[in-house]
């Protein structure tokens, strides 16, 4: 029966192993990423047990990736993207070059040919999307210049793998492989074009993607979702979103021959120059999330522990080279181009690791004849424990800006950043005491803070989005430009010294974070919160929150107060 319920078991065995490792591995207070790819290792051929399907596991983490970077597209623009390009192009192409030497000289020591050693060099030198995204989005990182210049990087990195696997097979004979094992573009065969064919019609195919959604897409996409809107039907709108999705990204993939997860991106991109990308990025979450998650699951798949066992050494230096020579690379050209340490290291833990584009490199490798079994066994080991090394990076990157290294940066940024680039996005303590904090600037912030300032209250605003914070410098408003659920930007908001925090962030989790953080440091502290949930309002009450408000409720109270009046209007909206 199993085997006629493949997808479904694959499905739901992978969801379930995920929750119960990814709960585990929270109570022990390490990063649910971890296990997800347990999961996904107790899922495999390598351990006794239940066995997913290894092919739909992929397929479904691929629409993991799709419905990821089209989240992230949401969030961008065209000037976004061009705002980084002066950093994220020569930068990813320099990286990816030092990591493929150095991968090459790796697999030269091990007795492989210059073909194989080439193939497992440059599968060392791309990022995982999902990884990285995940990382940004956990830090709210993702429209800070750092998270755009590191996604810019990624985007250049995407379009270096496309180009890699069509020229791979025509230089394969080349290497020492057979060229004939792996099909290469039907056009490029039927008229018999050379590299120089090969690397112009693909190079032709992605300009005529970009140019097809930027003159015909920006037209199209918005006026598809306006339309579906109008209609009424959320159930329509939710599907047109994720039709548009996966549509693209399919399209873009089967005509183009662009990888899905850039396809998924410029759909997401043109989206959101509509008014309502913002409900899009919401109906598309809860799925994105779960097929993020099966990506991971996917991977953990592929491992094999035992390699550990029989090739430590092989093991530890491909770690290496994704972990400390690709990211020391990337560090330095960040530097070099005059950004301050707190982007260099936030850029070098990004890519700190390995993903989908090496499985696929290393897969045609094999395929080829050029790459070993054994290297395609390492990419995929150093992948794992990559993905599991990540979260230190980052804490790792976090730990060394000491209060000291922090003032350097801060004038060091001053004085050699470009116009364009924050100073540095480190916080200098405010020197405000008895003030209100108030922790995001989005929609609801937006107006509690302009409210506030035009009454003369002493405000200091915690947000992470550079367009927020451009907006607040330049209206002359305090900033700390950070995530409030961290203790260092609290303390820099002078949390302890402040009489009120206003909680404006959409997020329950983390604002239920912020205020056990705050109220450590200050246990007479007002908060004020909003929620969007009966369950968010009874833990946030559990906190001793002062005031709750439930978006729902106050729309109902207004109704209420418009046709009943004042005295009819139930209490129940605010705990007080």
């Amino acid at each position: 029966m199993i085997h006629d319920t493949a997808l479904i078991a694959t499905l739901v065995g992978g969801l379930v192993l995920a929750f119960i490792f990814g709960t585990i591995a929270s109570r022990l207070k390490l990063p649910p990423l971890v296990g997800y790819l347990l999961a996904g290792i107790v899922a495999g051929p390598a351990t006794p047990g239940f066995v997913a399907d290894q092919g739909l596991a992929n397929q479904l983490a691929e629409i993991g990736v799709i419905l990821l970077m089209f989240g992230v597209g949401l969030h961008f623009s065209l000037r976004d993207l061009l705002s980084v390009k002066t950093i994220a192009v020569p930068g990813a192409i320099v990286q990816m070059a030092v990591a493929t030497l150095l991968g090459v000289g790796l697999g030269l020591a091990l007795g492989w040919t210059l073909g194989g050693s080439l193939v497992f060099g440059a599968s060392l030198s791309v990022a995982s999307t999902v990884v990285l995204l995940r990382a940004l989005q956990e830090r709210r990182m993702l429209e800070t210049e750092r998270g755009r210049i590191a996604v810019g990087w990624l985007i250049v990195e995407d379009l270096a793998m496309v180009l890699a696997l069509v020229l791979l097979p025509a230089f394969a004979n080349v290497m020492g492989g057979d060229g004939k094992q792996v099909a290469v573009d039907p056009l490029v065969a039927r008229f018999g074009l050379g590299v120089a064919g090969a690397i112009a019609l693909t190079i032709a195919k992605v300009v005529a993607f970009i140019a097809l959604m930027l003159v015909v897409g920006r037209r199209v996409i918005p006026w598809i979702l306006h339309h579906t809107a109008h209609g009424g039907s959320r159930e329509l709108f939710r599907l047109a979103v994720l039709a548009i999705a996966l549509g693209v990204a399919f399209g873009a993939s089967y005509l183009f021959g662009v990888s899905f997860a850039l396809g998924a991106f410029f759909a997401g991109m043109i989206m959101s120059e509509s008014e309502l990308s913002h409900q899009a990025a919401q109906e598309s979450l809860p799925l994105r999330d779960a097929f993020a998650v099966l990506f991971f699951v996917s991977v953990g798949m592929l491992f094999d522990p035992k390699i550990l066992i029989d090739r430590p050494l092989p093991v530890l230096a491909t770690v290496l080279v994704i972990v400390v020579g690709k990211s020391f690379a990337a560090y330095v050209i960040v530097r070099m181009f005059r950004h301050p340490p707190a982007i260099a290291l936030t850029v070098a833990a990004s890519l700190a690791q390995i993903g989908e584009f090496s499985f696929i490199l290393a897969d045609m490798g094999v395929g080829l004849k050029l790459l070993p079994q054994d290297g395609r066994d390492l990419i995929l080991a150093g992948a794992i424990l990559s993905m599991l090394l990540n979260p230190i990076a980052f804490f790792a990157a976090q730990r060394l800006k000491s209060p000291k290294v922090q003032q350097r940066e801060e004038k060091e940024a001053e004085a050699a950043a470009p116009p364009h680039v924050p100073a540095a996005e480190l916080p200098a303590r405010t020197a405000l005491t008895g003030h209100t904090v108030l922790i995001g600037f989005g929609r609801v912030g937006a107006i509690v803070g302009q409210a506030l300032h035009e009454a003369s209250e002493s405000l200091v605003v915690i947000e992470d989005g550079d367009r927020a914070v451009a907006h607040l410098r330049a209206a002359e408003i305090e900033v700390i430009v950070g995530n409030g659920t961290r203790e260092d930007i609290l303390a820099a908001a002078n949390i302890s010294g402040a009489k009120r925090l206003i909680l404006a962030i959409p997020s329950g989790f983390e604002a239920l974070q912020t205020v056990a953080k705050a109220r450590a440091a200050n246990p007479g502290i007002a908060v004020l919160a909003r929620c969007h949930s009966d369950t968010e309002f009874e833990q946030l009450r559990r906190l001793n929150v002062d005031v709750i408000i439930m978006g729902e409720r106050e729309i109902a109270r207004g109704f209420i107060e418009n046709v009943l009046g004042a005295a009819a209007t139930p209490a129940t909206p605010r705990a007080l």
